[in-house]
């Protein structure tokens, strides 16, 4: 097994699959590098090389009491892009993971990055506030802290559920798919899958937005109810200048399983740009 060692001294685990211009993979959560298998070895088929790891506390990596704030996890992405030789890399985050892609190209001057690419990003701002009114409310936010500290193993069912858009006359992923997740976010610890959620809820990425200077490329499902649509994707695409935003109509959020053939597809076309 691969491991990174970052510059705090944590050990990350990534795969390092195929040869060619880097691709660099920054997952969700409360997941791992393995939901971009898929991506992955269509980016390595491509004649590209494609990068995925575990952000710390989650999969395969180290578990630290430290370190779930955005600047350290951008400072990891950068260490494994400096371990890896990634440069004029395209850096790819879904989820929680386009957080990473937007701090690392404010905090690292976007070093080595020729594109990037947002999957159902919580970019630029998930929370409610007089600021940001289309954000959600914070008891949503409060209110899963407290059911993940109870017993998180009866929240992630029902999370997972809403998270690929599953009901009792909607099957877009098998009831496998919904059981392999909850396995894996049992994997992270508790510290780290609490930490990262306040990260992700409470972090103001607007400021971030102005270091995009490269080709961006934002997928992002109108019936995503873990993060929705108004408050994320569709203001940073108006935010960073040149972007594209790809609207999947009636999708939900883990698109990396739902429309699994049409994401492909949208990101190859965009790495081959």
């Amino acid at each position: 097994m691969a491991y990174v060692t970052t510059r705090d001294g944590t050990l990350l685990y990534y795969k390092d699959w195929g040869a060619g211009r880097p691709v660099v993979m920054a997952h969700g959560w409360p997941l791992s590098a393995d939901t971009f298998d898929e991506l992955g070895m269509e980016i390595a088929a491509t004649g590209m090389r494609a990068i995925a790891y575990d952000r710390r506390g989650f999969g395969r990596s180290e578990q630290p009491w430290e370190g779930y704030d955005y600047d350290t996890l951008a400072d990891d992405l950068a260490d494994v892009m400096s371990d890896t030789h990634a440069d004029e890399a395209t850096i790819l985050g879904f989820s929680m993971g386009g957080g990473e892609v937007a701090r690392y190209m404010a905090r690292h001057a976007g070093r080595g990055v020729a594109q990037a690419v947002l999957i159902s990003s919580i970019v630029p701002f998930m929370m409610k506030d007089h600021t940001n009114p289309e954000g959600v409310e914070p008891h949503v936010f409060s209110e899963m802290f407290q059911a993940i500290k109870t017993d998180r193993a009866a929240f992630w069912p029902g999370f997972f559920k809403d998270f690929y858009g599953a009901s009792a006359l909607s099957h877009p992923v098998s009831r496998e798919v919904i059981d392999w997740s909850c396995a894996v976010a049992m994997q992270a610890g508790l510290k780290p899958t609490l930490a990262c959620a306040e990260a992700f809820s409470a972090t103001d990425f607007r400021p971030d937005l102005a270091a995009f200077h490269v080709p961006t490329l934002i997928i992002h499902g109108t019936a995503d109810k873990t993060v929705p649509i108004d408050a994320t994707a569709r203001k940073a695409a108006a935010a960073i200048r040149g972007s594209r935003l790809e609207i999947y109509d009636g999708a939900a959020h883990g698109l990396l399983a739902t429309h699994k053939t049409q994401l492909i597809s949208d990101v190859i076309r965009f790495l081959r740009e």
